[in-house]
């Protein structure tokens, strides 16, 4: 996702982005709806499928269901 984007996303959020870089962005929206703040933290797996941010944190991981996930 595109900065302008996510900036647009933290002020319907009122979250002030100043000069975050975009994973601090991410992590505070995230928090500010009062998930964890998880963007790119490296954790072994998640579950939080229906995030806004899994394509961006997780690619290869959506890449690789929707591999196993089309029919043959």
């Amino acid at each position: 996702m595109q900065m302008e984007k996510i900036r647009e996303i933290a002020s319907w959020k009122n979250v002030v982005s100043g000069a975050m870089e975009k994973e601090e962005l991410i992590r505070s929206i995230q928090e500010k709806e009062g998930n964890t703040p998880c963007f790119r933290t490296a954790q072994a797996s998640c579950q939080q499928y229906d995030c806004w941010w899994r394509l961006d944190c997780k690619p290869g991981e959506i890449k690789m269901l929707t591999q196993y996930s089309s029919p043959q």
